[in-house]
């Protein structure tokens, strides 16, 4: 070579641009990554990151992104007013340089405020102008996979502004390779690792060496902070990616980061884990979840065990619970989430004291139920739905203390000084009573003077009056006038304002009357009873919600319960389902044919903790069920209503006369060893006879009788039913012949 004449420049190759996509909310952790993987950030907005970089920059995203869906290559930007323009610009790409007749391949559209409003016929045009191509100049075409095809390209329009791309992760990144199944609505993988890095738990580790998921679905939060925390490649263990059937694909390069990255892993796995522990309702999502920490290499590392919310315990000093709750999409799931909100607010404060919080919602107005000081708030999506990561530690939760009575006398020139006498009389004793057995809900008063024909009942701070219809032989504008009196002594004896009085009139009710919604609010006050706690409300309804004189009866079916499963017909808002779970049932069923009252029932669980598939939620008519369903239970408990004429059905029920054939029914789905509670609050009630031929039938009517009922014990009649002993040892036959 001449001396004098220079030498050839090595030719600089051009950057390439890449795009990456991902949840709206997740673009400041993109540009983060890709930054820190040599690429230079051209643009970021809703949804995506645009950098320029070498073809090292989008392998590494793809190999080592943690919040990024899919990373692009973009071939050509082109100004699309219409699918023509489309077509012919598709055709200007040379698609033989990046696959080949044999490959298979898919397009995909996105449109965003686009001129154009049809991605599936741009997605087609693109699809043709290939196809012409490849058959113009090779005389055959390759053929489309919308599955799993080896090449992806990507159309994205915003305005008329398009790009065409090359899929260079093929299927979305959250797809890691080590979840197999994780139940209803899992959490993506992509959003998982963010909600891990917003919570800011990875920065203090040190100092919260606990990472808790009390309704961890499929484990795939703890999973991700897992692999963050040893800072594992998201992925490594996914077989394929999108540039693999490229023809461009440089396997070296990809080799060289893949050792890479098993030689950075293994120079950081911790060598003191901290603990990474989930907890779930549902059992086949904890079975789904112990495969996933499997897959992920994570065996003894993730901790996953099937535990209902009212088990929650703190199991460190110190530590991050991370959880992602149901949303309650639909307005009749709002009211269960509502208050399984505030069940994990009390167990915070009660359990987690020096602990942080992050909490990942669709309804952060129901979040304040919490009572949590919310230092910072993400917006965040999960797919469509608009969502915030809540990050917190101090619980402001405020439990009510218990309300203190002290009733006063009446001035003695006052009306009403004989129901003043009474109620006092009645406090003297009761109150001491209610104190000593930490009873807060209790009857007071049970016209006890014939003149005050009404029952008054306490439910912690307020008071719930029902007028019981006065005889025909009392003029009207004189009951008005009596029961006015009532009133005003009421609150001059027990000093509380007309807001914590609550008034309803007792009539003799028909069919499904009682049940009937009365003018009100529709407010829901909490109470609490024996450890359990439930909503009530004083406006609606005739009826709380909460029968007073079932409370001993609730407790003993608490008791039988235990390791048993549990069936509640009839069963209203579901307060006997509450001591059956908080009791130890292994699972409850819980049917009634009111939908509304059925959601009271859902919320009082998830008041107390419980929920999931163990504990099952039934709209239906009690007896029509009974001769549908096939299974068997340890406890049943059976208080129907005095009568009930269902729309659905042409006869009218009657406790009296159909008590027989509805104890049959029942009979039948009691398990061998098992017992039948069974209630009826009709005074004038008689057993059938029939039934002691065929059943252990014993009356406990004294034993579960209120000590605050003792005045009024026609209140309610109560037995325990089980099945003879010939018949235990028939059922056990038969099930052994089955």
């Amino acid at each position: 070579m001449h001396p004098s004449r220079p030498l050839p420049r090595k030719k600089k190759r051009s950057p390439l641009r890449f795009t990456a996509t991902c949840a709206i909310g997740l673009e400041p952790l993109v540009t983060e990554e890709i930054t820190a993987f040599g690429g230079e950030i051209l643009q970021a907005h809703a949804g995506a990151v645009s950098w320029s970089g070498s073809l090292e920059t989008g392998y590494r995203a793809c190999l080592w992104s943690r919040f990024a869906s899919r990373i692009l290559l973009e071939l050509i930007q082109f100004d699309a007013p219409d699918t023509d323009s489309v077509y012919t610009r598709a055709g200007d790409v040379l698609w033989d340089e990046h696959f080949t007749t044999n490959s298979t391949f898919a397009v995909h559209t996105t449109l965003v405020d686009a001129v154009l409003n049809h991605s599936q016929f741009a997605s087609l045009r693109i699809k043709d102008a290939i196809v012409d191509q490849f058959r113009k100049r090779f005389g055959k075409r390759p053929d489309v996979n919308a599955h799993q095809p080896d090449i992806r390209i990507n159309l994205h329009v915003r305005g008329t502004d398009a790009s065409l791309s090359l899929d260079l992760s093929g299927e979305s990144l959250h797809r890691r390779g080590y979840r197999s199944g994780s139940g209803e609505a899992p959490l993506k993988e992509t959003l998982a690792a963010a909600l891990v890095r917003l919570s800011g738990w990875p920065e203090r580790v040190d100092t919260e060496p606990v990472l808790l998921d009390p309704m961890c679905g499929g484990g795939t939060l703890l999973i991700e902070a897992a692999l963050m925390l040893s800072d594992s490649p998201p992925g490594l263990l996914r077989k394929t990616f999108g540039f693999m059937g490229w023809n461009k694909h440089d396997p070296q390069l990809w080799e060289r980061l893949v050792q890479e990255a098993l030689e950075r892993e293994g120079q950081s796995i911790p060598e003191s884990w901290p603990r990474f522990i989930g907890y779930d309702a549902d059992p086949m999502a904890v079975a789904a979840a112990r495969k996933n920490v499997i897959a992920a290499g994570l065996r003894d590392v993730v901790i996953i065990k099937h535990r209902q919310l009212a088990d929650l315990r703190s199991p460190a000093p110190r530590g991050c619970l991370l959880t992602n709750p149901p949303y309650g999409d639909r307005l009749s799931e709002k009211e269960t989430v509502k208050y399984l909100y505030r069940y994990l607010g009390r167990i915070f404060y009660e359990q987690f004291q020096g602990w942080s919080l992050g909490f990942f919602t669709a309804n952060p107005d129901l979040a304040d139920a919490m009572g949590i000081t919310w230092e910072q708030r993400h917006r965040l999506f999960n797919g469509p739905i608009a969502c915030r990561l809540l990050t917190g530690r101090e619980s402001r939760f405020i439990e009510r203390p218990p309300t203190v009575w002290t009733p006063s006398p009446l001035q003695n020139s006052e009306p009403g000084q004989d129901l003043a006498n009474r109620l006092l009389k009645n406090c003297a004793s009761l109150l001491p009573w209610a104190q000593r057995e930490q009873i807060t809900c209790f009857r007071i008063y049970d016209g006890d003077i014939p003149e005050f024909n009404l029952a008054v009942d306490l439910y912690e701070e307020w008071i719930h009056v029902q007028e019981y219809a006065p005889p025909a032989t009392i003029a009207p504008e004189k009951a008005r006038e009596r029961f006015s009196l009532a009133l005003q002594v009421l609150r001059t004896v027990f000093d509380v304002p007309r807001s914590r009085i609550f008034i309803k009139t007792r009539q003799k009710q028909k069919g499904t009357q009682q049940y009937q919604k009365k003018p009100g609010t529709g407010t829901l006050h909490e109470v609490r009873e024996g450890g359990a706690r439930f909503l009530l409300n004083f406006t609606d309804y005739l009826d709380t919600g909460l029968f007073l004189d079932h409370r001993i009866t609730r407790a003993r079916l608490g008791v039988l319960s235990r390791g048993r499963t549990f069936l509640n017909l009839f069963a209203y808002t579901g307060s006997a389902t509450v001591y059956a779970a908080l009791g130890g049932a292994t699972s409850t069923t819980t049917v009634d044919i009111s939908e509304t009252y059925l959601a009271r029932a859902h919320a009082n669980l998830a008041l107390n903790g419980f929920g999931g598939p163990l504990h099952q939620i039934v709209a239906a008519d009690c007896l029509e069920w009974l001769k549908h369903n096939r299974e068997r239970y340890g406890v049943i408990f059976l208080d129907p209503p005095t009568f009930a004429n269902a729309r659905h059905r042409k006869q009218t029920f009657s406790v009296q006369n159909d008590h027989r054939t509805l104890l049959h029914l029942a009979m039948q789905h009691l398990s061998q060893n098992g017992v039948l509670i069974f209630s009826t609050n009709f005074r004038h009630f008689k057993l059938n006879e029939n039934l002691l031929d065929h059943y252990e039938v014993v009356e406990i009517s004294d034993q579960t009788l209120p000590h605050d009922f003792q005045r009024n014990r026609r209140i309610h009649r109560c037995w325990e039913i089980r099945h003879r002993e010939e018949k235990v040892l028939q059922l056990g036959k038969n099930s052994h012949e089955h």
